[in-house]
């Protein structure tokens, strides 16, 4: 590091430490706009008015932003209990290292704003479109950009590959809606 702080170059960067918050965080909006893009199309496989995707979506923001914040403070809880102990035997045997543990709160909380911010996404796109074809078509829109731009930011911070990255997030996330809506799509066939 720099005095002023700056990074003197990119032997400096701590990647690994950089690679976890990043991984949360890219995960956690990732996971919000696909899982919440997905379940509103698939509601909307079957029940084409608005109000069914829109509650839909706000549901598995809800529900998505709890279960990754849970997930996240109990992940973080045990990494947290191994490097106390570790930190344990380590003075037991002499040394004196200190380091900062991770605060499972913290990350709680950033796995459920990133999961928020990300489901807010087609939540935005689909609430104010009537129409059902359009809606439908808008809200895979706004996933893909937003996918896409999600694979380019992790690729740039992380230093890798932006278009492999990019194009791996947005198969994939393209992968489960359209699977979603197709599977969803045989209840309305099937009068289910």
């Amino acid at each position: 590091m720099c005095r002023g702080g700056g990074i003197d170059s990119d032997s400096d960067v701590d990647f690994a430490g950089r690679a976890n918050w990043l991984r949360a965080a890219v995960l956690g909006a990732n996971d919000g706009l696909v899982s919440t893009a997905s379940l509103m199309l698939g509601v909307g496989a079957v029940k084409h008015e608005v109000r069914a995707m829109v509650i839909s979506g706000f549901a598995g923001l809800l529900a998505g932003a709890c279960s990754m914040a849970i997930g996240e403070f109990v992940s973080v809880c045990s990494q947290r209990d191994v490097e106390i102990a570790q930190l344990d035997r380590d003075g037991k045997r002499g040394g004196d290292e200190e380091r900062a543990l991770p605060s499972p709160v913290q990350a709680a909380a950033a796995s459920a704003l990133a999961f928020s911010v990300g489901a807010l996404l087609p939540l935005l796109a689909a609430g104010f479109i009537v129409g059902y074809k359009l809606r439908v078509a808008v809200v895979v829109a706004v996933a893909t950009l937003a996918l896409a731009a999600f694979g380019v930011v992790g690729a740039v911070l992380g230093r890798a590959p932006v278009v492999r990255s990019s194009a791996r997030v947005v198969v994939g996330g393209l992968a489960a809606m359209g699977l979603t809506f197709g599977l969803m799509r045989l209840f309305r066939a099937s009068g289910i």
